[in-house]
């Protein structure tokens, strides 16, 4: 993982990793604690396929974030990742953009 911060969001590019995805969001809801911020990009770039339990993974995150009034949203998903969330019906609860830039700023970008 490779973790930037900028203005009240934290983006974290996720990499190809032998680690399970088991404690993915345990991980990842530990990183926004220690930096007091609840607004998350995952950026996907390097993310070749999404496996189920990954899936369930960013849902629960998604779940804990939104009790906090955070957000989370996911950017660079390969056609096939993208797929995946679609065939799941995870649309709207991980709302996805084509880069950082445009998630952290989606809303904005929407209403223009």
């Amino acid at each position: 993982m490779r973790i930037d911060r900028g203005p009240d969001w934290l983006i974290v590019q996720l990499t190809p990793t032998d680690e399970p995805f088991d404690n993915l969001a345990d991980r990842l809801w530990s990183l926004l604690d220690q930096h007091f911020v609840y607004r998350l990009v995952l950026e996907m770039d390097y993310v070749d396929f999404l496996p189920s339990q990954m899936m369930g993974q960013l849902v629960m995150l998604h779940k804990r974030v939104l009790k906090r009034g955070g957000s989370l949203r996911l950017s660079g998903l390969s056609p096939e990742c993208l797929e995946a969330i679609h065939v799941c019906r995870l649309d709207q609860a991980l709302p996805h953009f084509t880069t950082r830039t445009e998630a952290i700023y989606g809303e904005e970008l929407e209403r223009v």
